[in-house]
């Protein structure tokens, strides 16, 4: 369990946020040193085909469905972009948000153009509403294409954003996905560990990456070279598409035991279930993440009524 006194903070975070940071850390992480992050940043980056759809929960359509969840499950944070909390923020004030500061559509195709994701919102403008809010806004996410041929500015601004976030206490957490016409293979596990040593080297708190994926390897051999390359920028895994419970919980714990993942960041897997499946699969989540606990008791949790 972590504590004020064993946390490694930044040099990056001055004498007078040090105390915020070590406050946002433990509270982000639950004192585990793990994050769970209930991601719901994708009604702009995959627009409405995650929430209306076949074994979709009607009740997905909905933005207000994102938060429901957030409040009435166990999260380490739920991530969102600003405007969103800012309309339902005022009913939901005791949810942990981390606020993404820069998000693009899916419309634009990889073979008709290399992704860039400019910014929505400042550092500066988040840790203002945070003030004016009185939001429970732990930290801030921004998502770098490596392999785009717009990487260098995604990565000057990842770069300002982590600096700036440092400066005012918060946690920061990047998307590094290789992807552009460059990239010939995104689940490489090589190159999404050169990823997450160039968010490293950033200084990044968390990265959020794809799993890779190699034939005839499980995937989370392959994430030791991943989590590796982090050192003291910890990984954490996306959760990706639909996925059977028992399966995911599964993959999960074996990212963690056997290849020192620092938890993860699941979205589709949640959201797109009832609000009472959602919840008591979130729980189950956060419990092999942050409780610690096996995958036999998170399915029970899951299963319950």
């Amino acid at each position: 369990m972590l504590n004020a006194n064993n946390i490694k903070i930044p040099l990056t975070v001055p004498a007078g946020a040090r105390e915020e940071y070590i406050k946002n850390y433990l509270d982000i992480t639950k004192e585990s040193g793990r994050l769970m992050l209930f991601a719901g940043d994708q009604k702009i980056e995959h627009l409405n085909n995650d929430f209306v759809g076949d074994n979709i929960a009607k009740e997905d359509a909905d933005p207000i469905h994102l938060f429901n969840i957030a409040s009435q499950a166990k999260i380490g944070v739920f991530a969102t972009q600003l405007g969103l909390v800012s309309r339902y923020g005022e009913d939901f004030k005791d949810v942990p948000y981390l606020i993404k500061i820069n998000s693009k559509t899916n419309l634009i195709k990889k073979d008709q153009a290399d992704p860039k994701s400019d910014l929505l919102n400042t550092v500066e403008q988040v840790a203002e509403f945070k003030k004016t809010s009185g939001l429970n806004i732990l930290g801030i996410g921004y998502t770098v294409y490596l392999g785009s041929i717009y990487e260098s500015e995604m990565l000057r601004e990842a770069a300002q954003a982590i600096y700036k976030s440092h400066q005012h206490g918060l946690i920061s957490v990047i998307w590094a996905y290789p992807r552009g016409k460059a990239v010939d293979n995104e689940k490489d596990a090589h190159l999404i560990a050169g990823a997450v040593g160039a968010m490293a080297c950033l200084g990044a708190d968390f990265v959020k990456v794809n799993v890779p994926k190699q034939d005839g390897i499980e995937p989370q051999e392959l994430l030791k070279e991943v989590t590796q390359a982090g050192g003291r920028t910890k990984v954490v895994c996306a959760g990706g598409s639909a996925a059977n419970p028992q399966e995911f919980l599964q993959a999960l714990h074996n990212q963690i035991h056997t290849a020192n993942v620092a938890g993860n960041a699941t979205g589709r897997n949640i959201h797109q279930k009832s609000l009472d499946q959602a919840v008591r699969f979130t729980n189950a989540i956060y419990g092999i993440t942050v409780e610690n606990i096996s995958v036999e008791d998170a399915l029970k949790i899951y299963n319950s009524k």
